[in-house]
């Protein structure tokens, strides 16, 4: 079981977040609403949440593709909808950069992998009916 402490850290809307290792992550509001923008948006954590899923997947099934990987990055878009209470992601798209000795067609087939089959985060988002495009470019 994973234990997650969030502990109110201002007079606004500021928290800290705290596993059970002791990692942190700070989360607050946007100025519009009264917060400080001293943190992640907990929406926003979502989406680092999935990069960080996809990211542990697509490292593994290229390592043991042998691929030579020296360079790693995604950049995550996401968008959400208007109009609603709770306003859920509804699409995001991910472009992925990779460097070093990569076969394109073994970074895509990685990514399709994790993004359909492995990562959690992902089919959490599938399930409240986001859709998940992506596109990559190596080297």
């Amino acid at each position: 079981m994973d234990i997650i402490e969030v502990k109110r850290v201002d007079d606004s809307y500021a928290f800290l977040a705290t596993d059970s290792h002791g990692n942190t992550a700070r989360m607050d509001a946007s100025e519009a609403i009264g917060g400080h923008n001293s943190g992640i948006r907990p929406m926003q954590s979502i989406l680092m949440g999935l990069g960080g899923c996809g990211g542990v997947d697509i490292i593994t099934i290229l390592k043991k593709q042998k691929q030579e990987l020296t360079g790693f990055r995604m950049v995550i878009k996401g968008e959400r909808e208007q109009g609603k209470e709770p306003a859920l992601w509804k699409a995001v798209h991910i472009h992925f950069y990779f460097s070093g000795n990569v076969d394109a067609d073994k970074a895509e087939k990685a990514i399709a992998l994790s993004l359909n089959k492995y990562c959690s985060v992902s089919a959490t988002l599938r399930a409240a009916g986001c859709s998940i495009s992506w596109d990559i470019a190596v080297n």
